[in-house]
């Protein structure tokens, strides 16, 4: 029966769908809950040096978003529910170190270990999403790609929860706070060691290195990876290049925090009919559009920084343009390029190849913010019209490759289907529907 674009509401999907989704808002609420204020802690609260904070800040996000690739590929090894059961205890490790101990090497040892709960339990998630939601779309419930949509919902209405109630903690210990995460997680553990997804019919891979080895020997998904990288480069812009252009705007970042929020409520306001939407025109479309507009965010600022407004509305206008754009752009290309992973895998090492987009993406991040970061200064237009070109051409370069996509039973980069396996790229709806304009080789 084919998938039909439906309005199924979190409520009503299987129970281990929920509890995926339930996990991953909860993993916001706890990440949330302490990271923002982990600096305020390490420089007042310990009265570490300023470079030893950004050191420690540094290392947690390369435990995570580095290493992405390593949970990725123990999930195809072992499962998505010992992988993320594994996660959850990892990471309430993490919060008890940095709540329990002052010395810099129990604070690093718990940003780590913090760090790197996430790189075990994210790529863990998007895979036990990628099963179950192929599962549901062949039963006709719900696509996959608004399985993701419905998944980044959550997690936004996660990073706003988390440092909401990390701000009503701000008046105890930051220990407390610490520990208040820690129980977050030992409650998701046990709600998951109860009703995690069992994994039917999925194989499990021989070896930890044989899915990282798939994902190298697939160059039709390294070329996805760069051109996604931009988006990832992109959105993260939202932490460095915007309050640099708040300060030029109107002299202060002060109203950082309100267009995070607005942000956020575009996201959840929108993010699942886009995802509808876009999955109805297929990847083809979508994933240009989506980039198109990403491109057109930054281009607003840079037209508005070589020719500067005056009055105050006028001069925060271009901020503003540019969080909603970039938040509406995500919306209609990230659930997409999230469905588009187990085909360009052939439906194998899924975890892997998650996990490897999500590295490359911090790659792509932690490059491009080091060249870029000493250019962002008010004033400076070069910054953001090289960030208005970026997009631009990776939606170029998707444009061609989502039409390429391999058909059943045909590894992605291997056109002669080496491979000889059947999978679940056999579906026409693993893209959507082929009367929708998804994408053909």
């Amino acid at each position: 029966m084919p998938a039909r674009s439906t309005r199924t509401r979190p409520w009503r999907l299987p129970l281990p769908v929920r509890l995926l989704l339930l996990s991953q808002l909860a993993f916001n609420v706890g990440f949330y809950l302490v990271v923002p204020f982990l600096a305020v802690h390490l420089g007042a609260g310990l009265g570490l040096a300023g470079w030893v904070v950004g050191l420690v800040l540094g290392l947690r996000t390369f435990s995570q978003q580095g290493l992405f690739f390593v949970g990725g590929a123990l999930t195809d090894r072992f499962g998505v529910r010992p992988v993320l059961l594994v996660g959850c205890l990892v990471r309430v490790a993490g919060f008890c170190a940095l709540g329990l101990t002052a010395s810099l090497p129990g604070v690093l040892a718990g940003t780590l270990l913090t760090g790197f709960a996430a790189a075990l339990f994210s790529p863990a998630v998007e895979t036990g999403l990628a099963h179950e939601g192929r599962r549901l779309e062949e039963a006709g419930t719900v696509t996959r790609a608004e399985l993701f949509a419905l998944d980044a919902v959550v997690g936004k209405v996660g990073s706003l929860v988390g440092p909401a109630l990390g701000a009503v903690l701000l008046t105890v210990e930051f220990s407390t706070t610490c520990l208040v995460a820690a129980g977050i997680f030992v409650l998701v553990f046990a709600l998951n060691a109860r009703w995690a997804p069992r994994e039917r019919g999925v194989a499990r891979e021989a070896s930890i290195t044989a899915g990282w080895g798939a994902v190298l020997r697939n160059r039709r998904f390294l070329v996805f990876t760069a051109f996604y990288s931009t988006l990832l480069l992109a959105y993260n812009q939202l932490y460095l290049a915007l309050p640099v252009e708040l300060e030029r705007a109107t002299g202060s970042a002060g109203a950082l925090g309100l267009l995070f929020v607005l942000g956020a409520v575009v996201t959840v306001l929108t993010q699942v009919p886009l995802a509808r939407w876009a999955r109805r025109r297929g990847a083809a479309t979508a994933l240009p559009l989506g980039f198109t507009g990403t491109g057109l965010a930054f281009a607003v600022v840079a037209f508005a920084t070589a020719v500067p407004a005056p009055g105050w509305v006028p001069a925060l206008t271009p901020a503003v343009l540019f969080v909603v754009l970039l938040h509406l752009s995500s919306a209609v290309a990230g659930p997409v390029a999230r469905d588009l992973v187990p085909p360009l895998a052939a439906e194998r090492n899924v975890g892997a190849h998650y996990g490897a987009l999500a590295s490359g993406g911090g790659l792509a991040v932690l490059a491009g913010s080091a060249a870029l970061g000493g250019a962002l200064e008010p004033g400076a237009v070069l910054p953001w019209a090289l960030l208005a070109v970026l997009p631009l051409v990776s939606a170029a370069g998707l444009a061609v490759l989502t039409r390429r996509v391999p058909p059943a039973g045909r590894t992605a980069g291997d056109p002669a289907g080496a491979s000889g396996r059947s999978s679940g790229a056999a579906s026409p709806r693993a893209t959507g529907p082929r009367s929708a304009g998804a994408p053909r080789s």
